[in-house]
């Protein structure tokens, strides 16, 4: 049985992960229309693996006896200024959902729910994965700059990368 902050906190982070897969979701749509089909494609994935993400909690937080509870979300920003604030908006949020697993991790100490903290590794190692791309992405835009030829070759490659951590 779950106990009631590590339910709670669990609970914080599905609504993480779903205002997550909404953001991606927003900044896929909004790539689309400025003709950067493989940074949309991208971050479509990207969108689908954060629900994937919030599912897996909900799953593990209903087969622990809790109750998984499905969010109210916020709607996201429809409009991005250029591909580098788009990607610079996901560091960040991915730095932010660092702190908040790592904040879901901490009640699992203090409650010394062994189980949920050992189920919360695998998001622990995902987000070492997420920042890393997230800067990975950030270095060769700024290598670009203001070049049109290489935003559309950075176009093209980025719609065929694979995003991480499935499942």
């Amino acid at each position: 049985m779950i106990s009631a902050p590590i339910e709670n906190a669990l609970n914080r982070q599905i609504e993480t992960e779903a205002r997550s897969s909404q953001f991606y979701l927003a900044m896929a749509s909004w790539a689309d229309t400025q003709g950067l089909s493989g940074v949309s494609k991208f971050l479509y994935r990207h969108s689908d693996e954060e629900r994937q993400h919030m599912l897996k909690l909900i799953h593990y937080v209903n087969e622990r006896g809790g109750k998984a509870i499905i969010p109210q979300l916020d709607k996201p920003p429809a409009d991005f200024d250029s591909v580098q604030s788009v990607f610079k908006d996901l560091f960040e949020h991915e730095q932010n959902v660092t702190r908040e697993i790592n904040d879901v991790v901490d009640a699992c100490l203090t409650e010394k729910d062994y189980t949920t903290h050992n189920f919360m590794q695998w998001y622990v190692s995902e987000q070492i994965e997420e920042e890393a791309m997230a800067r990975n992405i950030l270095d060769k835009l700024a290598l670009i700059g203001n070049d049109k030829g290489g935003l559309y070759l950075f176009d093209r490659e980025l719609g065929g990368l694979e995003t991480h951590g499935e499942g």
